[in-house]
C-alpha cells in the first residue's frame, strides 16, 4: 500500500475532515522525531501506510462494542489510540508512563482539539478507571498473557480487545489460552499480510 493509497483508504471510510486531522498529526509526529524516538526513523516516510492505516484497521473490528471508553495501553506515539480518537466520536484514554511521550500526547490532543481524549501518565497496572473499558488496544507492548494480566482490572466481560501482535499472533493466543479463557480470533492485517491482530471477547482467568 502506497502513501496515496493509504490516504485514500482513510478518506473513503472516515471522510476528508478526519483525513485532514491525521495529516496534522503526521506533521506533529515528524516534527517531534527530532526530539525523541517515537517511531522508527525508517517509517517516517510511510506514516500513512505503516502506522495510520495499520491503526485505523482496528476501528471496524470494534463496530459492535458497547458504549464507553477506548483504552489504549502503552500509547507511546499515540498508535493506535490517537488514530482511533481522531476517527471515532468515543472517549479515549491513552495510558503511557514515560514523561516525554506523555507531554507529546498532550500536545497533540491540544493541537487537534480532541476533548474526548484523556492522557493518563502511569503504567496500566496502576491505572484505576472510573468505568470499565469497552475496547482495549495495545501495540507492541507485551506478550499476550502478560498484557491480559496487567490490564484485566480495567475490563469486564463485554470488553473487546484489539491487539496487533505481528507474526506471532496465533502462537501467543495458544500460549495465553492455558491461563485465560474467552473467544479469541486472529484477524489478518491489511498492511502486513504476515501479521495478525488478536481480537478477544469475554476474557477471564481460567
Amino acid at each position: 500500500m502506497t502513501e496515496d493509497e493509504a490516504g485514500a483508504w482513510i478518506r473513503e471510510r472516515f471522510g476528508v475532515s478526519r483525513e485532514t486531522q491525521l495529516d496534522h498529526y503526521a506533521a506533529l509526529l515528524r516534527a517531534e522525531a527530532a526530539n525523541q524516538n517515537l517511531i522508527a526513523a525508517s517509517t517516517l516516510d510511510t506514516l500513512w501506510a505503516r502506522h495510520f492505516v495499520d491503526s485505523a484497521q482496528l476501528v471496524p473490528l470494534a463496530s459492535d462494542a458497547s458504549r464507553g471508553t477506548w483504552l489504549d495501553v502503552g500509547s507511546g506515539a499515540g498508535l493506535p489510540g490517537l488514530v482511533a480518537a481522531i476517527l471515532l466520536d468515543r472517549p479515549v484514554v491513552l495510558v503511557e508512563p514515560r514523561t516525554r511521550r506523555v507531554e507529546f500526547l498532550r500536545h497533540v490532543v491540544s493541537e487537534l482539539r480532541l476533548p474526548r481524549v484523556t492522557v493518563q501518565q502511569s503504567k496500566v497496572e496502576s491505572y484505576r478507571p472510573t468505568n470499565r473499558a469497552a475496547i482495549v488496544s495495545a501495540r507492541a507492548v507485551a506478550e499476550l498473557s502478560q498484557l491480559l494480566a496487567s490490564t484485566a482490572h480495567c475490563t469486564d466481560s463485554s470488553t473487546i480487545w484489539l491487539l496487533p501482535k505481528g507474526q506471532n499472533a496465533q502462537s501467543e493466543v495458544v500460549a495465553a489460552q492455558t491461563k485465560w479463557q474467552g473467544v479469541f480470533h486472529v484477524e489478518p492485517s491489511i498492511t502486513q499480510p504476515d501479521s495478525g491482530i488478536v481480537v478477544a471477547r469475554g476474557v477471564r482467568p481460567r
